[in-house]
């Protein structure tokens, strides 16, 4: 395959900023401070790296700030609200507290019997709450040792969303469990997917009314918890061409116009509106899958990697030939913002 610089630049056919010096291994996940263009990824080279993101007039500039090392593959990464410190858990069963900031040592924060896969910061409650393979939330006090709270999933977790005061949790066997979070202890709502197949990625509306569930079917689901609001439900195909059928991999709602993107292994990302049911714009592909994406935080970025996606396998995967590139996608208006209901569609 072409790399970087080549005449083609195949890896980049968007024209993204392109970070320097990137994980030598998968992306796991990508997260933007809330409070500025600090842009940390996760990795299956057991490290967390944190990037600064600047502006030079037209152009992006990334310079590589701190890095911080796992015993094992990190899986995810959340922040903390107010920007100064950064969570992470993996393979190694724990979560670390990075006092990214203030250049403190990471601590562990968090153990579970198995990988932890997701991880939210819940300002509202002072807390943070991570996701596991061993089938439980975990709730913490960072000034305890033990869990505040233990919840028990009916398998193990696999995505999880969080807007204040709803949750959506997705697990093996395609079981979505809703959690209203002023009353944590207790299962809001439990449902199967409405898709067919297994849960790959969530991501709770902007204003906690529904959430979208993606799947490794190449399909979204866009649905509402009020039973009123049915009707309003509904599935859509993406990350397909022909007969081919690709992941779903990530979900990200733009903060300002709560349009949202997907990314997907076909190396695609697209913007979409939910409420016109349109594709907003179509982006090209890239020629390796994109595993994980985020949006800054007033939304005129968009970070996303390239790398391998582990859908085939470890026995299809060597990283000393796959290169991993994460780029930055410059957001216009134009791209993102809703239409109203009647305007030409994109949608696939």
């Amino acid at each position: 395959m072409a790399t970087f610089g080549s005449a083609a630049n195949n890896y980049n056919p968007n024209r993204s900023t392109e970070v320097v010096q990137p994980p030598t291994d998968s992306v796991s996940s990508l997260c933007f401070s809330p409070k500025a263009n600090l842009l940390v990824a996760t990795s299956w080279d057991n490290q967390v790296r944190c990037w600064e993101v600047g502006r030079n007039g037209a152009n992006l500039s990334t310079v590589p700030k701190t890095a911080m090392t796992h015993d094992q593959p990190v899986l995810c990464s959340t922040w903390k609200d107010d920007g100064t410190t950064v969570f992470s858990g993996g393979c190694d069963k724990q979560a670390k507290m990075w006092p990214l900031l203030s250049n403190g040592q990471a601590v562990q924060v968090a153990m579970h019997d198995a990988p932890v896969k997701e991880m939210a910061w819940i300002p509202e409650m002072n807390s943070l709450v991570t996701g596991s393979w061993d089938k439980t939330l975990r709730y913490w006090d960072l000034r305890q040792s033990n869990p505040v709270h233990v919840q028990q999933l009916p398998d193990r977790c696999y995505a999880l969303s969080v807007r204040y005061p709803l949750m959506v949790v997705g697990t093996a066997d395609r079981n979505i469990t809703v959690y209203n979070l002023q009353n944590p202890q207790v299962e809001f709502k439990k449902l199967q997917s409405p898709l067919k197949y297994q849960t790959r990625c969530l991501a709770a509306f902007p204003d906690q009314q529904g959430f979208l569930v993606g799947s490794i079917e190449g399909r979204v689901g866009v649905h509402h918890l009020d039973d009123a609001q049915q009707s309003k439900n509904f599935t859509f195909k993406c990350h397909r061409d022909n007969n081919d059928i690709f992941s779903v991999n990530s979900l990200n709602f733009h903060p300002v116009h709560h349009t949202f993107a997907t990314a997907g292994s076909d190396g695609a990302f697209n913007f979409w509106d939910k409420d016109s049911k349109q594709r907003l714009k179509a982006f090209t592909r890239c020629p390796q899958p994109i595993p994980c994406s985020s949006f800054n935080n007033d939304g005129s970025l968009y970070a996303y990697s390239v790398c391998y996606d582990w859908s085939k396998g470890a026995e299809n995967h060597n990283p000393a030939t796959a290169k991993t590139h994460i780029l930055i996608h410059q957001v216009q208006e134009g791209e993102i913002k809703g239409k109203p209901r009647g305007v030409s569609s994109n949608r696939r």
